[in-house]
């Protein structure tokens, strides 16, 4: 056994060497010349839209979220949408209520009465709208 790991040890300390060696090095961008002054900033990626909601860009968009969210906890326990968004507060709210896929089970279709786990965070698919310029240019049309 030990002279099995001796040689695993060996090629593994030299894979992290290699690798140490390689980001030590200079890294180059795709974006060309360009520096990241040129491109859009943070803070002006991260102005909201306070005028309404943009329209959905293709049928089962993920609908976007209309205020900001950067402060918003959401992790194992808490998630803070649910304050507003959940069916027991959302018309106390004012807010739109989570869909019902959202209290479905995945694998069996059963309702649950809670979220389920698949669903619990909400930035794995709905992002902040924002009006920034594309990062890259494209054609796409609604």
């Amino acid at each position: 056994m030990k002279r099995v790991l001796i040689p695993v040890i060996a090629v593994l300390v030299a894979v992290s060497v290699l690798m140490g060696h390689a980001s030590a090095q200079e890294v180059k961008t795709l974006r060309g010349e360009a520096g990241f002054s040129e491109t859009n900033s943070a803070a002006e990626i991260n102005q909201v839209i306070e005028s309404g909601r943009f329209p959905q860009n293709y049928r089962q968009q993920p609908p976007l979220i209309p205020h900001r969210i950067d402060k918003y906890e959401i992790d194992l326990k808490v998630n803070q949408c649910m304050r507003c968004h959940n069916w027991q507060y959302a018309a106390k709210e004012g807010a739109p209520k989570i869909s019902e896929t959202h209290y479905k089970d995945h694998r069996t279709g059963q309702p649950m009465d809670d979220v389920v786990p698949g669903r619990w965070f909400c930035t794995q698919c709905h992002v902040p709208q924002v009006d920034a310029k594309p990062l890259v240019e494209n054609t796409f049309q609604n």
